[in-house]
């Protein structure tokens, strides 16, 4: 196994990781600036180490960035499926992204990549079933 591979592994892990947290939480999903702090916090109890609203490029920051895992928060909206997914795809682009979890409460299809990166939902509901 290559170093690349145990990289790329290494990833996956903390990208899953993120989607099991999000599964299992209940956030205040009363608007998208409460659920970035709830999330937060969660990261911070399970002593994950994160940057928050990491600048990629001018125009793409996503919520946050945890080796090299994109973590994007997304509240119902309608007609934004479009808007989400072209979001995600622009920031597969960048280099340092080596994978994307969209934790998000909108019911949407999405690829299990996007450029090449791993792409993984976890949905918000989930924690209050």
């Amino acid at each position: 196994m290559d170093a690349n591979t145990t990289t790329q592994g290494h990833r996956s892990i903390v990208a899953e990781t993120i989607v099991q947290l999000v599964r299992r939480s209940r956030f205040d999903l009363s608007s998208e600036k409460k659920l970035q702090a709830d999330l937060e916090e969660a990261l911070k109890r399970e002593g994950i180490a994160y940057e928050r609203e990491k600048r990629l490029s001018g125009r793409d920051i996503p919520d946050f960035f945890i080796d090299g895992v994109v973590v994007e928060c997304k509240m119902h909206k309608k007609a934004q499926k479009m808007a989400i997914f072209k979001q995600l795809s622009r920031y597969a682009e960048h280099v340092d992204v080596k994978a994307i979890v969209l934790a998000s409460n909108v019911p949407m299809g999405l690829p299990k990549e996007i450029n090449g990166k791993p792409l993984y939902a976890a949905s918000l509901s989930t924690g209050w079933l």
